[in-house]
């Protein structure tokens, strides 16, 4: 390889965890981590239901990669907005990490029920709008707060009993090996809490006329997560894509074909729509499952 790799990724242990994961299936030898500051990362203090326009954790990766001060970047692919920014495209969609949700609690807050064991009338703590709005829906009676941070602050925070409990992505527990030991825990079954729309999944982003890159990228890629992340992303694409859309989506695989099942509540839970599409392009059946909601009246909600 004549050159190193720069690969462009934020600095918290999570987005590192990725960017190594991915220097490593390259061959670390021959890249280069660049850390970079998002706006995300920079304000801690609102919700980002409250926070304009999108990519709030990717604009300034994607900044550098067209400025050329890296060449491939590391994304969590439900942060990264569903329109490829002019100059720059997705280059591969690793094999999918786990894709649920899954509640921490402290094990006060627990108590049997069909769907999400915790105490009515509990404070729970999550940093979206999906999360609060699938948890009100569960459960009026439910306090959900917005959390910012990343995975160890919002620990810490549960930790210092600022709430009964949080929500967090399983993938993101899993990669970095969080000690979550002293607490109670249930993975939520996407049956009752639908994930984001690529939950789990890493997307790989170059320069549109680095042939190099993109072919040494394109080679980590996974069919078959590729497909199913990208009818999720259709879905979400429908609504106009952010992370301000109280929407939900995952896509598997059954019978040769793909089911696609989607979710919009409105934040406080008093509207639900949902509903499955199926078939074999992925951008087809995001629209058709769109058409769907949309019919339900999940726009004005949103």
């Amino acid at each position: 390889m004549a050159k190193k790799i720069r690969i462009g990724t934020r600095g918290s242990e999570l987005a590192l965890w990725q960017a190594k994961y991915i220097a490593e299936l390259i061959g670390e030898e021959n890249t280069e981590l660049v850390i970079i500051k998002t706006e995300g990362d920079r304000i801690q203090n609102v919700s980002f239901n409250k926070m304009e326009g999108k990519g709030f954790f990717t604009k300034e990766i994607e900044e550098a990669l067209l400025t050329d001060k890296i060449d491939l970047a590391v994304h969590s692919l439900k942060d990264l907005p569903t329109e490829d920014a002019k100059g720059l495209k997705l280059a591969a969609i690793p094999e999918r990490g786990d894709f649920h949700d899954m509640i921490i609690m402290h094990p006060d807050a627990y108590e049997k029920r069909d769907g999400i064991d915790i105490k009515g009338s509990s404070m729970i703590g999550t940093s979206s709008v999906r999360r609060m709005a699938q948890l009100k829906a569960f459960d009026s009676t439910l306090r959900v707060e917005a959390l910012r941070g990343n995975v160890n602050t919002r620990l810490r925070k549960l930790k210092e009993s600022e709430y009964d409990a949080i929500v967090m992505a399983k993938a993101a527990v899993d990669r970095i090996k969080l000690d979550i030991s002293e607490f109670l825990v249930q993975v939520l079954d996407e049956n009752i809490f639908l994930p984001a729309p690529a939950q789990g999944a890493l997307g790989l982003q170059v320069r549109a006329d680095d042939k190099t890159t993109y072919d040494i990228a394109r080679k980590l890629n996974h069919a078959e997560t590729e497909a199913l992340v990208m009818a999720e992303r259709s879905f979400l694409k429908s609504f106009g894509g952010g992370c301000h859309i109280p929407l939900g989506a995952y896509a598997t695989y059954k019978d040769n074909e793909i089911v696609l099942d989607g979710i919009i509540a409105s934040i406080d839970g008093s509207f639900v729509a949902r509903a499955t599409a199926k078939g074999t392009d992925p951008a087809a059946i995001g629209a058709e499952l769109s058409k769907k909601i949309k019919s339900q009246g999940a726009e004005k909600h949103i």
